[in-house]
């Protein structure tokens, strides 16, 4: 499978421990990383800003994991996409 055919899809809140080193991790390998934070209150968004690949998006948490989910993949534009959680 080719990077530019592959879109990274995942959830965070307050992941600001452990994103840096997940993004670092698939940075390479895909051609998008699609980020849907839902409600993050430490330094995780300003982290993920720094990741040209990182495509931000925001979602008021509505204690549905598959409803964010599936919003991720909606904002998937490549053929592939890789779930991953945090």
């Amino acid at each position: 499978m080719l990077p530019e055919q592959l879109s990274l899809c995942m959830i965070m809140k307050n992941e600001e421990k452990v994103i840096k080193r997940c993004l670092d991790s698939f940075q390479d390998i895909v051609s998008e990383i699609i980020l849907i934070d839902t409600g993050s209150t430490d330094r995780s968004i300003e982290i993920a800003k720094t990741y040209p690949k990182v495509k931000l998006f925001n979602w008021e948490w509505i204690d549905d994991f598959s409803a964010a989910r599936n919003y991720s993949f909606a904002q998937a534009t490549k053929d592939w996409i890789l779930w991953v959680d945090l």
